[in-house]
């Protein structure tokens, strides 16, 4: 699973910058769940090997007795609850503050890992105004800029240090005999635990009328046909007395690492519902995290032909981008439409490991080539000299040539098409990356 860090401060210390720069992209949201993020934002970050989630939060007033501060105050405390180290954010140019304080005595009260970090430091180089800042009793203060990206790499090194990550895995042949991890995800109560538990003929997971009844990813081995598999229900089971009552009972990264250790996502959508925002969030973050993927509408039998018209409708217009995912109705209740599912399952892992061979790819590439070459952009013409396979799960296309750069988006879905039909790929991204020749002459015409 990867390791989450909180980003906590008061506001206007530079946090969101610092989330910026931690992912790097001047955009970094990755997931923001309509009713559970108002003001908590996810994405990811890596360091070397090693990835992370970022948490973003808004300014922080433990003490908030009402309206959007105290809203404010209870999203951070979820943070900081699903987050394995907190990084806690001041403003150097500012100095400390009582607020300051408050947040340093509500961190200790919640007992994580922390590192104070004094943003805006740019230029202080005897460190003398930073002196103040020990007051809060986190020991050494970390002086960065977030705006100039100074200090951030050695940040992230220590925040991750006392976390004693494992080296990632190097990816390598696919062992049939490993089982199928499967991630069920979806928005609360739309029946995750009530579907494993149809499928597995027991009450193995606690499932009632109640949304966010669970709140950590638990796995359960099951088999199928002789084929095994492994169960990620993104609820999870929820202890009694052990949560905070300020704290949200769906977790965001609990979801979020599930689905990045899964190897085929299923997204469970409500028939009673249709698709909202939350959905399309979840449904973009398997897309980003490259997963395959399958679409079941549960509750389908407790809505009529106009309802399951518009649903249909919704799931064209708003999930788009997963129109290569197998889409299923079913009722998990009443154990209707699910071996279908399963089918779908397993074929959707089969195209996400496939092994696709370089004199075939180059070979489907030059066809599609001749039958509709990629658009001249201005003097140059890009040339497409051939195409072998760069990884699976999902699988990826790497196109060598001259000029790729000036390949177009839309010249990408088109060989994307002719690629897919050829290796029934269905049910998985497929990712295409193009290498341009260094020659500056290469792709001159005569």
């Amino acid at each position: 699973m990867k390791p989450v860090i909180a980003l906590v401060g008061r506001p206007n210390v530079g946090k969101s910058t610092l989330f910026n720069r931690l992912t790097q992209t001047r955009d970094a949201i990755v997931a923001d769940f309509a009713g559970l993020t108002r003001d908590r934002h996810y994405g990811n970050g890596r360091l070397g090997k090693h990835e992370f989630i970022v948490i973003d939060t808004g300014g922080f007033e433990p003490d908030a007795g009402s309206g959007i501060f105290k809203e404010m105050a209870k999203q951070t405390r979820q943070a900081v609850a699903e987050a394995d180290v907190v990084i806690f954010v001041v403003d150097a140019r500012e100095g400390l503050s009582a607020q300051d304080h408050d947040i340093a005595n509500e961190l200790r009260r919640l007992g994580k890992p922390c590192v104070l970090v004094a943003n805006k430091a740019e230029g202080m180089h005897d460190g003398t105004k930073l002196v103040d800042f020990y007051e809060l009793g986190f020991g050494e203060v970390h002086g960065i800029s977030a705006a100039h990206g100074q200090g951030i790499r050695d940040l992230v090194e220590l925040a991750l240090e006392p976390l004693a990550l494992p080296e990632p895995e190097e990816e390598g042949e696919e062992d049939p005999n490993k089982p199928i991890k499967l991630a069920v995800a979806g928005r609360p109560n739309v029946g995750k635990s009530t579907l494993i538990n149809t499928w597995l003929g027991e009450e193995r997971l606690v499932a009632f009328d109640l949304p966010g009844t669970t709140r950590d990813a638990i796995s359960v081995p099951f088999e199928r046909n002789g084929q095994r598999f492994e169960l990620i229900d993104t609820a999870g089971l929820r202890r009694k007395g052990k949560v905070f009552e300020a704290i949200e009972k769906f977790s965001v990264v609990k979801t979020l690492q599930a689905i990045e250790s899964a190897n085929v996502v299923l997204l469970l959508l409500d028939a009673t519902q249709g698709v909202t925002d939350q959905d399309a969030h979840i449904a973009g973050y398997i897309l980003e995290s490259g997963r395959a993927v399958v679409i079941a509408i549960n509750k389908w039998d407790a809505v009529d032909s106009y309802q399951r018209e518009q649903i249909q409708r919704q799931i064209e217009t708003r999930l788009p981008f997963l129109k290569f995912a197998s889409l299923h109705f079913i009722s998990a209740i009443k154990r209707q439409g699910l071996g279908p599912v399963w089918q779908s399952i397993v074929q959707a892992h089969k195209s996400a490991t496939r092994k696709m061979s370089t004199p075939v790819l180059t070979r489907l590439l030059l066809e599609a080539v001749q039958f509709q070459a990629p658009k001249r952009s201005g003097m140059f013409r890009p040339k497409m000299r051939y195409a072998h396979q760069g990884g699976m799960n999902p699988p990826i296309i790497i196109i060598h040539g001259n000029s790729l750069e000036h390949v177009t988006e839309a010249y990408k879905r088109f060989l994307e098409g002719r690629f897919r039909k050829e290796f029934d790929l269905v049910g998985t991204p497929l990712r295409i990356q193009l290498k341009t020749s260094s020659n500056p002459y290469a792709d001159k015409d005569d």
